[in-house]
């Protein structure tokens, strides 16, 4: 579907991961997006794993994604995402699903799973999100 592939684009072209997180990936569906990131040692904390960053930014773009594939008109945000790290990743290609749960007229809530390359889980998050007043047009990238 055209929305799907416009924000695809959109959020392939935003300057964080055109610059942070080079090599992610993404895909829509209805109600659902998944997300891909090669983890490199960039991401890693002293300890050697990913920093709870990433995790984070994986499982509420996952989730944000699922809800605004079933909204049009306006770009949503999130209000709150509660975020769960289960599992340390140290490399790998991980994947985020985020799946929509509820919606009303103007509150959505998406969950999503972060697995690692072994396909454990390794992080889940849930969040709630509304619609802004922002247009979903080329001057976000929605092209």
């Amino acid at each position: 579907m055209e929305h799907y592939q416009k924000l695809q684009r959109m959020y392939l072209s935003a300057p964080v991961n055109t610059e942070i997180y080079r090599g992610i990936a993404i895909d829509i569906a209805q109600g659902k997006a998944e997300l891909t990131l090669p983890i490199t040692p960039q991401y890693f904390h002293a300890a050697g794993a990913a920093h709870g960053s990433v995790y984070f930014k994986l499982l509420d773009d996952a989730a944000f994604f699922a809800v605004n594939s079933v909204v049009t008109d306006v770009f949503v945000y999130t209000v709150s995402f509660n975020t769960q790290l289960l599992r340390p990743i140290t490399g790998g290609i991980v994947r985020a699903v985020g799946e929509l749960q509820f919606q009303s007229a103007n509150l959505f809530i998406a969950d999503a799973v972060l697995y690692d390359a072994k396909n454990r889980i390794v992080g889940r998050g849930s969040g709630s999100f509304m619609k802004s007043k922002m247009a979903l047009d080329a001057k976000i990238g929605y092209q």
